[in-house]
């Protein structure tokens, strides 16, 4: 049974409070591995869990076998609105709660007080869950935690190393040891009690301040159904908000389904994503990923802002007064791959050109490149990112023009749509004046459940033909599988235009599926059969990245 606990799948994973766990995460794994061959060998298990390999972060780095997702369907979301405090906690949680569950230790015993306790449980499951974190016949104790944070565990090997081949070398392998006790204290006391839980009561119970810590702690122990339970509970709750820290946790991970999510967020919603609080904690590896990513949709001067504020962080981090020179140090050559000879002359000249990261030849062969005939070579590229390329969803098979319709007066033309894959909506095309050239204001909005997710008031100029007029959010807006979303548009000016007609309840863009049904807000008239809203544009799933 799995139960996923969330107090809102929007909740931030991250902050400050995440930077030493980060980089001492970092740096383990890269120890660890250079002391260490694949961990492949029932040799190097038994070696490694006898301790003569210690575990001094957050993170070993051991991968798990293939992984598989999880389907939302299996999973009921949940999350308690009192979470324990761990150095992965949130600072500001983006979504208060409503459900109040918290995983807490089982008192030693409390379940077996009765000497006949057995009979009351008539599953094996329920018998072996009254044993969890209880010392009735506990034969080992784990002291989890860092010193001085840590927290008494009691165990069973024989569970334990029914559920984890680490657990079985590390009490019955070649190389075992007879410990009463085992210090873990690289692992969160929580996070080892959400694996116990598992191993014990087959239930997996994850909370938005631990998930990454229970990931560690599966990939270390190889319980592979709890991480693969961990990573799609990290794919839920994926925003523009998180997206880059996790980009970071998930390449330490080498999780690269969730890789690839993460990118897909930070493509569409780059510049969101480029000032999220979290972009800062990302490491030095991650950075120059990002800077080079040939996807983002942002302007250029958004990327060397960014870049600028993580060498602020990081000289933070290295107790160093972020000055001009600082910054460029800790920045390396991951600066070179900001594309600064793109950006425009006055972007450039009240940007780049005074912030002091820039050497006096940079600044000035960046000046010639923009306004001499003969140019200099220069450190940094000169061509453009590609960006996304967006799609477009066709509604209708035809359009039409009636001398009596398609009127306006203010009313709403709305549809309702679903999608069977995670899309960024960009904005609707529309159409426009059938009675010549016409300007048209037009408001229009896009809903979930009732919320406004996204709006914006623009105008739109009709030339008088059939063609759709395109029409944009500020930002792109992130759309869920499986779940309904209002389109809406409000359209002033001339009444009389085209309309759609021989519209289709389902239409297959690329590799995404529309869905469409009526909306009870539409007051004018559309529908799925003919009406406004003609085109829905949105960014679709991008290909895994060849760098990663």
């Amino acid at each position: 049974m799995i139960l996923y606990r969330s107090k809102g799948i929007t909740h931030y994973l991250g902050g400050g409070g995440m930077v030493s766990v980060m980089r001492s995460l970092a740096e383990s794994l890269v120890s660890w591995r250079e002391q260490q061959p694949p961990f492949s060998s029932v040799e190097i298990l038994d070696s490694l869990l006898s301790q003569e390999v210690q575990f001094e972060s957050l993170n070993s780095g051991l991968s798990s076998p293939p992984q598989e997702g999880i389907s939302q369907r299996e999973a009921m979301i949940t999350q308690p609105a009192s979470a324990p405090v761990s150095p992965l906690a949130s600072p500001n949680p983006a979504v208060s709660s409503t459900t109040t569950f918290t995983l807490t230790s089982t008192p030693a015993g409390i379940s077996t007080l009765d000497p006949n306790w057995q009979a009351s449980k008539p599953t094996v499951r329920e018998r072996n869950a009254a044993m969890f974190n209880n010392e009735l016949m506990s034969d080992v104790t784990f002291i989890v935690g860092a010193p001085g944070h840590t927290q008494c565990i009691p165990a069973h090997k024989y569970v334990l190393a029914t559920g984890s081949s680490v657990f079985f070398a590390m009490f019955y392998g070649g190389l075992a040891e007879a410990k009463d006790e085992i210090e873990v204290p690289d692992v969160e006391p929580s996070a080892f009690l959400t694996m116990l839980k598992y191993l014990y009561c087959d239930e997996i119970s994850l909370e938005a301040d631990t998930v990454l810590a229970t990931l560690y702690v599966a990939k270390k122990y190889i319980v592979p159904h709890l991480a693969r339970a961990c990573v799609a509970y990290l794919e839920t709750s994926l925003t523009a908000k998180n997206a880059c820290l996790l980009l970071s946790q998930s390449r330490l991970f080498e999780e690269p389904d969730l890789m690839q999510r993460c990118w897909e967020v930070i493509d569409a919603q780059a510049e969101m994503a480029l000032h999220s609080e979290g972009f800062c904690d990302i490491d030095g590896t991650t950075l120059a990923s990002v800077l080079s990513r040939e996807t983002l949709n942002c302007k250029e001067t958004h990327l060397f802002e960014a870049a600028v504020a993580w060498a602020g962080a990081e000289c933070q981090r290295r107790d160093l007064e972020p000055t001009p020179g600082n910054k460029r140090a800790v920045l390396g050559d991951s600066l070179h791959l900001v594309r600064i000879p793109t950006m425009s002359l006055d972007e450039f000249a009240n940007g780049p050109a005074q912030a002091g990261l820039l050497t006096q030849k940079e600044t000035i062969d960046i000046f010639l490149h923009f306004t001499a005939l003969v140019k200099p070579s220069l450190n940094f590229p000169i061509k453009s990112r590609a960006g996304l390329k967006s799609q477009v969803c066709h509604r209708f098979q035809s359009c039409a023009y009636r001398s009596n319709q398609w009127r306006y007066r203010g009313r709403c033309d709305s549809i309702q749509f679903s999608v069977d894959k995670r899309i960024f909506m960009v904005g609707f095309g529309l159409y426009g004046s059938s009675n010549g050239a016409a300007d048209y204001s037009v408001k229009i909005e896009l809903k979930r459940l009732g919320r406004v997710l996204a709006e914006n008031n623009t105008k739109f100029f009709s030339d008088g033909s059939s063609n759709t007029f395109h029409v944009y959010f500020e930002h792109p807006v992130q759309i869920e599988p499986e779940s309904y979303y209002t389109a809406s548009a409000v359209l002033d000016g001339v009444e009389l235009s085209y309309f759609g007609q021989e519209g289709m309840s389902e239409v297959t863009v690329g590799s995404v599926t529309f869905q469409f049904q009526c909306s009870s807000e539409s007051t004018n008239g559309t529908g799925v059969q003919g009406g406004q809203i003609p085109e829905l544009i949105f960014y679709g799933p991008t290909n895994p990245p060849t760098d990663d």
